[in-house]
């Protein structure tokens, strides 16, 4: 089911693309287009593709299909659901982070320390990266995705295993970067983040889109077959 209508600029776009590993069929066929201005939750049961689906994206899976980057010079970052911390100082992990994406030094403390602002963490500047609580560390990902300008995020689980407090300055975080304009593609299985983050949904059952539509319209419709039995809660998150 889609109803999805392009309003932003084309980012990126995936045609009939599929993905083994091994014997198991991850993804299949699945088609999709990214606009700029969006904010995408990808949802569905456990082994449903999500994550798989969020790193193809991102090009970091071998496939079958197409794979199309639309504006290549929008810049694509992704936060995975356990981000690895270097060890180094939270201050060092932007610096690093704005090495690598080719920032010119003079502009490394600026950025970094407006990044640590944006977080709330300018007062562990100093503190090693792998010490830092749950909340904290996934704060510091944000921050080091965001301290690069991208164009367009990836989230794989964003609030996964933080508890109510720590979830919430994660969502307002990124409640904050679509006002700022990056355009969000999320794997969550909290369908009130879904609600309360996105602006378009796609459901994923066995390797395949089987929904994709406004927020509004995903929650708000008689959706039928599996989609609608996952809405109600009837649906097991396990494949069968």
């Amino acid at each position: 089911m889609s109803a999805h209508t392009m309003k932003g600029t084309p980012l990126l776009a995936v045609a009939d693309v599929s993905v083994r590993f091994g014997d198991a069929q991850a993804l299949h066929g699945v088609s999709l287009q990214i606009a700029s201005g969006e904010s995408i939750a990808l949802v569905g049961a456990n082994g449903s593709g999500k994550t798989t689906l969020l790193r193809l994206l991102h090009g970091l899976v071998a496939h079958r299909g197409e794979r199309r980057v639309l504006d290549p010079q929008a810049r694509q970052v992704m936060v995975f659901q356990r981000p690895f911390m270097l060890r180094l100082s939270v201050w060092n992990n932007l610096r690093v982070a704005l090495w690598l994406a080719g920032v010119p030094r003079a502009q490394h403390a600026a950025r970094a320390t407006e990044a640590l602002q944006r977080v709330g963490l300018s007062h562990l500047r100093g503190r090693p990266a792998r010490a830092l609580s749950g909340g904290e560390a996934q704060r510091l990902a944000l921050a080091r995705a965001w301290v690069v300008q991208p164009q367009l995020l990836f989230l794989d689980e964003p609030t996964a295993s933080l508890d109510p407090t720590a979830k919430k300055e994660v969502e307002s975080l990124l409640e904050g970067f679509s006002r700022d304009g990056i355009t969000l593609v999320m794997s969550t299985h909290n369908l009130g983040q879904a609600k309360r983050l996105a602006t378009r949904v796609v459901y994923l059952d066995r390797g395949e889109v089987r929904v994709d539509l406004p927020v509004a319209e995903f929650f708000g419709e008689e959706i039928d077959g599996r989609a609608g039995l996952f809405l109600k809660g009837e649906l097991s998150w396990t494949l069968e």
